[in-house]
């Protein structure tokens, strides 16, 4: 006859049951990471970083009235921007996200500050948001710092400032000075000196939400200019707002920034190593476009990407031969695998079909791997 179990021993039992069935959902609920919360930034200078690599500073250097920014994944928002000052003089703040090196807060692993020869290209790329409250007074732009000494902290001899938008009756420091095309693009350019540096600042005439470019484009042009010297350093690639009025909404929506070294510096007006021929054909409401690279340099390029800025209004719905995004505004073509290299002299053809709204256009402006290319 089979002994029945005792009740100490299926209590026993019963127990280690429980206790196994906790342990597995407590190994579940140790496994499953909450989602990770915006991080607010309200302290003056106060900042926190992004992606591992970039930092978002609240920079409320210019009043005592509280502002707040939001720290995404990819960016930031102003969430909170109190208070004015004269439209007449310097804005309020600069709450912003930079690569590089700002009064001794250096993004992880940057490679600057970076002499000036050394470095090949720097592509960046932006998307904002300016969805401010009505009576707001801003610029977006990127803020330059360039030195004759690789200086991690306190102001640098020269600013290079890229309005990409300006709301209200406010202007850069000094006087509009000419014109001048860089990066594909015609900019206003003012030069002058605010007492502790030289600022050389390119206006965009018409707002601009998104673009991929080259920061050595407006270098290059403003050594050509005599503000500074190829044997000078880059020390931070910034981008954010300034401030007059209020500000609460504006937002980075998202950021990159790189610097390549190790090549030789182009001058002023040299051709880059690359060239693009962009093809259309274009009925209503729609177009395809077959674009093709070519490498003009003497070496490979490996893992090539084509940055360019899909005009306003345009969207793209498939692609070959390349994967292209994002769907709008400032977009990369990447390669496959089976044509993942350009040879020297050789080129490399994709396409993608789309759609659009009001006039047709084609972009600008294109860059491979950061460099600028000329156009077929």
């Amino acid at each position: 006859m089979r002994a029945s179990s005792s009740p100490a021993r299926s209590a026993r039992t019963l127990l280690s049951g429980l206790l196994m069935a906790l342990m597995a959902i407590g190994a579940l609920v140790t496994t499953t990471a909450p989602a990770q919360a915006d991080t607010t930034v309200c302290e003056q200078f106060g900042s926190t970083t992004i992606q591992g690599r970039y930092v978002v500073q609240n920079n409320r250097w210019g009043t005592s009235a509280t502002q707040c920014v939001s720290a995404t994944s990819t960016g930031f928002k102003v969430i909170q921007a109190d208070g004015s000052v004269p439209t007449n003089g310097a804005p309020k703040s600069y709450p912003s996200v930079f690569d590089g090196c700002h009064y001794t807060n250096c993004s992880p692993g940057t490679s600057l500050p970076a002499q000036l020869s050394t470095i090949s290209s720097a592509p960046s790329s932006i998307s904002y948001s300016y969805a401010a409250g009505a009576g707001a007074v801003y610029d977006a732009a990127y803020d330059i710092w360039l030195d004759p000494t690789p200086r991690t902290d306190g102001v640098n001899k020269t600013e290079i400032m890229i309005w990409f938008n300006k709301v209200g009756t406010i202007q850069p420091v000094g006087s509009q000075v000419g014109t001048v095309t860089v990066g594909g693009r015609n900019w206003q350019l003012w030069s002058g000196n605010n007492g502790g540096n030289d600022v050389l600042s390119f206006v965009a005439p018409s707002a601009i939400d998104s673009w991929t470019f080259d920061v050595m484009d407006f270098v290059r042009a403003t050594v050509a200019r005599g503000l500074a010297q190829n044997n000078w350093y880059l020390t931070s690639v910034q981008a954010g707002f300034e401030p007059w009025v209020g500000g609460a909404g504006l937002a980075v929506n998202s950021f990159s920034s790189t610097v390549n070294t190790g090549g030789s510096t182009p001058g002023p007006g040299t051709p880059a190593a690359c060239k693009v021929a962009y093809a259309t054909t274009v009925w209503t409401g729609g177009f395809t476009a077959n674009v093709t690279v070519t490498n003009t340099g003497s070496t490979a390029v490996d893992n090539w990407k084509l940055g360019f800025t899909l005009p306003s209004g345009q969207n793209v719905t498939s692609a070959w031969n390349a994967t292209v995004s994002p769907t709008a505004g400032a977009v990369t073509a990447s390669p496959l695998s089976h044509n993942a290299q350009i040879a020297a002299g050789g080129s490399q053809t994709f396409g993608f079909q789309g759609t659009y709204s009001g006039t047709f256009a084609s972009p600008g402006a294109f860059t491979l791997n950061g460099a600028t290319c000329t156009t077929a």
